[in-house]
């Protein structure tokens, strides 16, 4: 799940020193990035189109076939049913030839007029024919015409006047707390999984209920804003563009669909990032010492909206346009970042990368957080939850009782993922029932179990519920305890 996910790399120039990444303003829409004419793309989009309508055809015809033995037999002489083993296969292959014939109308990419791909397709140039070195120019050459929008400077004293001007849209919410926005996102199309589409909406009504009661606004966004930067990407525009259109929101929060508040009575420690702009779960010795892939996880971070995050944005998003780009990028990211495997660039590791290579111009803003579970990885925590129940409370955030669940490594709206789907979506089940009983005892109800959609009451009603002081005091009503 996620705006499906979200992934990692990062870029180096050896060890951990230079290689910025320096930004211009963006080339007209169908010029290639090396400068030279499209001439010789157009035909060669028409010659590879061509070549996937007939890989469909043929596939298609397979589909043909398969269904027809399906229907009345190889053996025309028996008229038995087939087997349940040969069902089975039947429509195995035919999945298996649906998830190819939606890879290969995903390879063949935007049409060569859309607005869509500019960089996509390597742009004009065969990416495959050129050397090592002229890659590296022409990867240069792309990265420097490529930007998020227009150039921001001057955003804080912008925003700082704006507010002055605009008092009805406080940059603080009741208590003098400052303004949250959390923000997610899915794919805009329905999930390949049905069950995906289910757990999908789970997770966001637990955003919801989380944003509900601690005073935080939210953002569940559907749309690509830049079609170069999709998957992994898509976060990097979005954020931007509600830091510009919200300068009365002073934290935009971004948070992946995969990830789920299992502490919903912890909040932030705000107070402890005053001279800080990105805050982000990791280790310090993971991303220094070891220049580790996953020193970092971008699965829930937070951006102070200021001027110093618009820039960083500005240079992290170059490594992220679809095609060439991506795919130079991440081989730079692999180079340089341990354990890292051999993929296009992802938008953690393109951070972990930036922030080791221009460590003094970005690192003093910058909070590694793991005082507490900003991010949870799952699989060390889901069958814990009884033993949680048990002897701790909710309100303490870190592995006694986990801020947030995140679910690294399934995609329950996708197709493919690194753990069985079936254990994903239980311990998914799991997660939302640990947080849903914490947000139902406030209403006097519990799950039945933790895998149990069904509840039970716990408290009784009473005929004045105001006059019970436990109504005004939400960690005490999220206890555990009946």
């Amino acid at each position: 799940m996620g705006q499906e996910g979200m992934g990692y790399s990062s870029k180096g120039g050896g060890g951990g020193g230079g290689g910025g990444l320096p930004m211009t303003a963006p080339r007209p829409r169908g010029a290639s990035p090396l400068g030279g004419g499209g001439g010789g793309h157009s035909r060669s989009r028409k010659i590879h189109r061509t070549f996937n309508n007939l890989k469909i055809t043929v596939l298609c015809g397979l589909v043909t076939i398969l269904v027809l033995r399906g229907t009345i037999g190889l053996n025309l002489s028996l008229p038995s049913q087939p087997s349940d083993a040969d069902a089975l296969s039947s429509a195995k292959a035919v999945e298996d030839i649906d998830r190819i014939l939606r890879e290969i109308r995903s390879d063949s990419g935007p049409d060569p007029d859309d607005d869509a791909g500019e960089f996509g397709a390597a742009a004009g140039f065969n990416a495959s024919a050129l050397t090592a070195a002229e890659a590296a120019a022409a990867y240069a050459a792309a990265v420097e015409k490529y930007a998020l929008g227009p150039k921001i400077s001057g955003w804080d004293d912008q925003r700082r006047r704006w507010l002055a001007q605009n008092p009805g849209f406080p940059a603080t919410v009741a208590g003098g707390k400052p303004r949250i926005m959390l923000v997610t996102g899915s794919q805009p199309g329905p999930c390949d999984n049905p069950l995906g589409d289910h757990y999908l909406l789970k997770t966001t009504k637990n955003k919801i209920d989380y944003c509900r009661l601690h005073g935080i606004e939210i953002v569940h966004n559907l749309a690509h804003l830049d079609t170069e930067l999709a998957g992994y990407w898509a976060k990097l525009p979005l954020l931007r563009r509600l830091m510009l259109s919200h300068p009365e929101v002073e934290w935009i929060w971004w948070m992946d669909s995969d990830a789920l508040f299992t502490d919903m009575a912890f909040e932030l420690p705000l107070e402890r990032y005053d001279n800080h702009n990105l805050i982000i779960h990791g280790y310090q010795d993971l991303l220094f010492e070891k220049h580790s892939w996953i020193a970092l996880n971008t699965g829930s971070f937070l951006f102070r909206n200021c001027q110093w995050s618009l820039d960083l944005l500005d240079a992290w998003a170059p490594m992220g346009p679809k095609g060439f780009i991506r795919d130079e990028a991440g081989k730079i990211l692999t180079a340089n970042l341990k354990g890292r495997p051999a993929f296009e660039a992802d938008d953690q590791s393109a951070l972990i990368y930036l922030l080791l290579s221009q460590k003094e111009k970005w690192m003093d803003k910058v909070f590694i957080e793991n005082s507490y579970y900003l991010h949870g990885f799952w699989a060390g925590l889901v069958d814990k939850y009884e033993e949680m129940m048990e002897n701790q409370h909710p309100g303490l955030g870190d592995e006694r009782w986990p801020f947030v669940t995140h679910f690294v490594g399934c995609k329950p709206c996708g197709s493919y993922g690194d753990y069985p789907v079936e254990r994903c979506l239980k311990s998914m089940e799991r997660a939302f029932n640990f947080a849903d009983n914490q947000v139902l005892r406030l209403y006097g109800f519990t799950h039945r179990g933790l895998e149990s959609p069904k509840i039970k009451r716990i408290r009784n009603q009473t005929t004045k519920p105001i006059n019970d002081k436990e109504n005004l005091d939400m960690k005490a009503k999220m206890s555990t305890t009946s």
